[in-house]
């Protein structure tokens, strides 16, 4: 028979007001989710894996700091630096008020932003509202998401259409979320045929399509199956961040899951090991990192990896829980980093950076 711990406590406050309160299931886990990630440190042993690069410094780089341009073009918008929001939250008050301040902030620095799962919103359509940002970042590359899993249990290219309409997104993303999904209470676990109904998805849809992980790594040869069936940009989501099976540890008062959970402390592959390997092995995909892209200099070296652009979830919300003035820090910092960075390597701009100078050292 399994036992049981007793049930887990679950923080909720974090410096949102919690004024309206949705009977919803999946509403409540994103909460939960979100109080574990800020108030429990749920990281990996893993490394993200760019200690194990390091650029060749140019002590003589001819190039004028002030004049080092950080932007790049994607799907038509331009973006100040190589920079997005990954999807965090969506589906209940506080995440809307996080949604709201996040793609605020955004706009401001004119990066990209990807909301949370939509999945709770196309079944229950008063929470689209929680995910509605357009408005506060009407000039910056919006994303749209849920989890590629979903396309096995009830969901098609009319829920795609619906969650891109929701918030006039630019791309929709799907995310592979095996690991987690199989310690989430009630987790949906049908992973069987999703690669073709993927296929189906991006011969129909009038959008890009990225495909993303969440913590644990996409390798070349998961890349390149999707690069093959015509997605656009692959995010490697590496291992060297949150890790989601030690959030649903957390939220789980089941033995058994606590004691399976354990033997995947670890797991995953490292984000610069995919972007390394997807960018020497695979073409015709554009390339996400995140997983552990904390700084300009993490920044810096996924791009001459590889990447064409990068992604952070967790340094956004925690920046983000405390004032709007520790997140913009948090950019500016970025920003000063990966100029830094630049100048150190003789780049002028994005593309020069792509050619920089890197060796591993481990």
């Amino acid at each position: 028979m399994r036992k049981f711990l007793p049930n887990p406590v679950i923080n909720h406050d974090f410096s949102v007001d919690d004024s309206r309160k949705k009977p919803n299931k999946i509403s409540s886990r994103k909460d939960e989710h979100i109080s574990i990630a800020l108030s429990e440190s749920p990281s990996v042993e893993l490394d993200p894996g760019f200690k194990d690069y390091r650029f060749e410094h140019n002590a003589l780089p001819e190039v004028d700091f002030s004049e080092i341009d950080t932007s790049v073009n994607v799907l038509g918008r331009k973006m100040n630096i190589p920079m997005m929001i990954s999807p965090i939250t969506g589906g209940s008050d506080k995440s809307r008020k996080i949604n709201k301040a996040l793609s605020e902030l955004a706009n401001d620095f004119r990066i990209g932003f990807a909301v949370g799962s939509q999945r709770c919103a196309l079944t229950d359509s008063s929470l689209e509202i929680t995910y509605k940002i357009r408005k506060y970042a009407p000039d910056i590359l919006v994303f749209a998401n849920f989890g590629a899993v979903q396309l096995n249990y009830g969901f098609s290219i009319d829920e795609c259409r619906r969650a891109i309409d929701m918030i006039d997104a630019d791309a929709m993303v799907f995310h592979l979320n095996p690991l987690h999904e199989v310690f989430q209470m009630g987790g949906n676990t049908n992973f069987s045929g999703i690669l073709n109904k993927i296929e189906k998805i991006c011969s129909r849809l009038d959008a890009p399509v990225i495909v993303k992980e969440v913590g644990y790594g996409i390798s070349k040869t998961v890349a390149q199956k999707l690069a093959d069936v015509g997605v656009y940009a692959v995010d490697v989501a590496g291992a060297g961040s949150i890790s989601w099976s030690e959030i649903e540890k957390k939220r789980s008062n089941d033995i058994v899951v606590h004691n399976a959970s354990q033997a995947f402390i670890g797991w995953g592959n490292t984000t610069a090991e995919c972007v390394k390997e997807i960018a020497d092995n695979v073409k015709d995909i554009k390339i996400i990192a995140s997983g552990g892209v904390r700084t300009g200099v993490d920044m810096a070296k996924s791009i001459a990896l590889g990447a064409d652009f990068c992604g952070n979830a967790s340094e956004f919300l925690k920046s983000a829980m405390i004032s709007r003035s520790e997140c913009e820090i948090f950019v500016e910092s970025l920003i000063l980093e990966l100029k830094t960075a630049m100048l150190c390597t003789g780049c002028r701009n994005i593309d020069e950076l792509r050619s920089a100078k890197i060796k591993k050292v481990s």
